[in-house]
């Protein structure tokens, strides 16, 4: 199991403070995982998280970029939105299609989620709208096919 890590942004600041309230910030955490899709291919995946609260606490935990926190990121699904205010923020969309993924008339939405417990495991839904989303990478395969040049010959 990869270890969850602390990241820190270009300015090397590790914790991000809240534009609304400067009491309040996050720390970004990633952690590498390999999964592996159902046709049995194998890549490595990053997934990355907020640890949000007051930036008091935050600070007194002492968290250094690069420093190892026990536990996992998982992947939360819902069809209730995590932010009622802007919902769309976590829509779970299918790759480059734009398409939402649906649950019956409800779209999905996903957010990743920092949890110190190791054996925390992803909680998924599977979308019911495939037939859509396979037609839209389909329609992108047909358009970005190449058509043969005929200024060029043997």
């Amino acid at each position: 199991m990869n270890k969850v890590i602390v990241t820190a942004d270009k300015a090397g600041n590790v914790i991000s403070i809240s534009q609304n309230n400067k009491e309040w910030g996050y720390i970004r955490v990633e952690q590498m995982r390999a999964t592996i899709d159902d046709q049995g291919f194998a890549r490595k995946t990053v997934l990355s998280a907020l640890i949000y609260g007051k930036v008091a606490d935050l600070t007194d935990f002492g968290w250094k970029a690069g420093t190892e926190l026990p536990g996992r990121i998982v992947v939360v699904e819902s069809t209730t939105p995590f932010n009622p205010k802007a919902p769309e923020k976590d829509l779970k969309v299918a790759g480059s299609t734009g398409i939402t993924c649906m649950l019956g008339n409800e779209p999905i939405y996903r957010k990743n989620v920092y949890k110190a417990d190791a054996e925390a495991t992803d909680s998924t839904i599977e979308h019911t709208n495939g037939e859509e989303i396979r037609a839209a990478y389909n329609a992108a395969r047909s358009n970005a096919a190449v058509a043969p040049n005929t200024e060029f010959s043997m």
